[in-house]
C-alpha cells in the first residue's frame, strides 16, 4: 500500500505471473484501506488462478477493468451521519431547560467536527468496537499533512496558515466517547442495531481518582486569607473585580462543598432559599 504525494486516497499494488495490478482505494483512512486491499488481493488472486487454469482468458497485454468499490450497505438501513442527525434534534427537544445550554450545543459541535468525518458515511450496523478503537488511534496520532485554516473572502473560499496539531486531552476523548455511545444508544432505541459495541479502552486503566486531595484547615486558611488581601489590595485597579469575584468563589466552593463543574454551571434557580426561624438560609440545592 502506499499514497502517491498529490493525493489523498490509498493506493494497493501487487505482482502476479508477470503482472502488476494496481488500484485505488478511495479511501482516506489507513484502517479502511487496508481492509479493502486485503478483500482486493484475494480477489486478483482468485482471478489469476483461475486464469492458470484456462477458466479466463489471458490476455497479458490488455487492461484490467476493476470495478469501483461499493460500500456494502443493507437496503433502508441508516448511516451514522443520519443516526447523529436524528439523536441531536431529539437530545436538544428531551433537554430542552434541563441542560446547560452550551453543554448541549456541545453535542452538535463534537459530531461536526469529529465523528461524521470518520463514522459519517458508514452503515451504522458496521460501527464496530474496531472501528472505534481506529478512531481513537486517528485522534491521538499527528496528521502526515498539517490541517489548513479554510476561510471565505470576497464570496471565494480561501486557505490560509497550517494549524499546529495538538494531542487532544484524556477529557476531550472522554467527552467524544460518552456523545459516541449516547449516539449508538438512540440508534438502538430505535431498532437500527440490535446491541451496542464494546466501546471500552483496551490499553488503558482507569484514570478515575480515587482520593482527592484536599487542604487542611491551616493551609486553607493561608489560601482565603491570602485571596482577601488580594480582593483588596489587586496589583492593578482593573483587576479588583475579578480578584473580589476569585475571593468569593473560594469562599462559596468550601462553603457548599459543590464539585468544579456544578459551581461552573450553577443558575440562579438551582439555588433555594430556606426559612429557618429567624436565620434565611441559601442552599445550592433544591
Amino acid at each position: 500500500m502506499y499514497r502517491r504525494e498529490n493525493s489523498r486516497f490509498w493506493q494497493c499494488a501487487t505482482y502476479l505471473s508477470g503482472r502488476n495490478y494496481r488500484q485505488s482505494t478511495k479511501e482516506t483512512n489507513i484502517a479502511y484501506a487496508r481492509e479493502f486491499a486485503r478483500d482486493w488481493y484475494l480477489d486478483r488472486v482468485a482471478e489469476d488462478r483461475l486464469r492458470r487454469h484456462g477458466v479466463l482468458p489471458t490476455a497479458p497485454n490488455s487492461m484490467v477493468v476493476i470495478p469501483e468499490r461499493i460500500a456494502p450497505r443493507r437496503s433502508g438501513e441508516k448511516t451514522f451521519r443520519e443516526a447523529a442527525a436524528a439523536f441531536e434534534k431529539e437530545y436538544a427537544a428531551m433537554t430542552l431547560g434541563e441542560r446547560n445550554a452550551q453543554y448541549v450545543a456541545s453535542k452538535g459541535r463534537v459530531i461536526r467536527l469529529y465523528l461524521n468525518p470518520f463514522f459519517g458515511d458508514l452503515p451504522i450496523s458496521e460501527v464496530s468496537a474496531g472501528r472505534i478503537q481506529d478512531y481513537r488511534l486517528q485522534r491521538v496520532t499527528p496528521p502526515e499533512e498539517p490541517q489548513r485554516v479554510r476561510f471565505v473572502s470576497d464570496g471565494r473560499e480561501r486557505i490560509g496558515k497550517a494549524k499546529a496539531w495538538k494531542r487532544p486531552s484524556r477529557q476531550t476523548l472522554h467527552n467524544e466517547m460518552v456523545c459516541l455511545r449516547q449516539i449508538l444508544k438512540s440508534a438502538n432505541r430505535k431498532g437500527w442495531i440490535s446491541a451496542l459495541p464494546d466501546m471500552s479502552n483496551p490499553y488503558r486503566a482507569s484514570g478515575k481518582i480515587s482520593h482527592r486531595a484536599w487542604f487542611s484547615p491551616e493551609e486553607y486558611k493561608r489560601l482565603y486569607e491570602a485571596t482577601r488581601e488580594r480582593a483588596k489590595n489587586p496589583k492593578k485597579e482593573r483587576w479588583r473585580e475579578e480578584c473580589e469575584q476569585f475571593h468569593d468563589f473560594v469562599l462559596f466552593m468550601v462553603n457548599t462543598g459543590l464539585r468544579p463543574d456544578e459551581a461552573q454551571r450553577l443558575e440562579f434557580r438551582d439555588v433555594s432559599i430556606v426559612e429557618d426561624g429567624e436565620r434565611r438560609l441559601t442552599s445550592p440545592w433544591r
